[in-house]
């Protein structure tokens, strides 16, 4: 199970105090593809997810175990600013920033890396908007409170703050999780376009986003990797009995 990609996970534990949340978990996301993982409630996604941009050991008592390799470089020996540069997150709930406009939601990401060209800041905001499917809902009111946007479009202004950053691995952690089946279902499409430009990965309660968006999904269960491998072969001839038993609805 260990495979390749873009980001490469070798052997990793994570711990809530003595609490192992994760144990010995090898696996690639391959480039420019999208990586589902799902399991139970419990199982551990939202803590491996957190791992890959090191946002698990901002909680206190927590530690990891193992290798985390982007390009080939061990992530937990680098400064986890510059991590959070190349490997972005959009949340479960939309968080935009409150008091901000739509437009100072994305600008940030960018006063924050440095760039204060007001010409420079404009053109990323609207590429960052356009990458995020919202440009065109939006570009006559950027001014506008963030606030004012549906949940739904919130969504996408944060994944427009990520994409801002310009990193190449974006995290979705249950994205969709909060919004109505319409909503879901325009994430769903900006997902399998970014995946033309960005490294994706997804934790999702739901099955059948997961067949309809990733290229491979992994199946988690009591913290532990059960099964990785291309989504259609998962979901249509499981190698392991505990994944067919959950994609058939057994448990979970």
């Amino acid at each position: 199970m260990m495979g390749s990609g873009k980001l490469q996970v070798e052997h990793l534990s994570a711990y809530y105090g003595k609490r192992r949340a994760i144990e010995d978990i090898s696996l690639g996301f391959p480039e420019k593809a999208v990586s589902a993982i799902i399991g139970p409630s419990g199982c551990g996604k939202s803590t491996l997810i957190r791992c890959l941009n090191r946002l698990h050991e901002t909680l206190p008592r927590t530690r990891v175990e193992g290798r985390i390799l982007l390009d080939g470089t061990d992530i937990l020996e680098v400064d986890p600013i510059q991590v959070r540069r190349r490997v972005g997150m959009v949340f479960q709930r939309p968080n935009p920033f409150v008091t901000m406009s739509i437009y100072d939601n994305v600008s940030v990401a960018l006063r924050f890396n440095g760039r204060h060209s007001r010409d420079e800041i404009d053109r990323a905001v609207i590429r960052s908007l356009q990458q995020a499917a919202l440009w065109e809902e939006v570009k006559d009111r950027v001014d506008a409170p963030a606030m004012s946007l549906s949940g739904g479009q919130q969504q996408r202004l944060c994944i427009a703050r990520a994409l801002a950053a310009e990193p190449e691995v974006l995290l979705m952690d249950e994205p969709c999780s909060a919004l109505d089946p319409v909503a879901t279902a325009k994430i769903e499409s900006l997902v399998k376009d970014l995946k033309n430009t960005y490294t994706v990965i997804i934790v999702t309660h739901n099955m059948q986003q997961a067949g309809r968006v990733a290229d491979h999904t992994a199946f988690l269960y009591l913290g532990k990797l059960v099964e990785y491998g291309p989504t259609e072969d998962l979901f249509e001839r499981p190698k392991e009995k505990l994944t067919e038993q959950y994609i058939t609805g057994r448990f979970g």
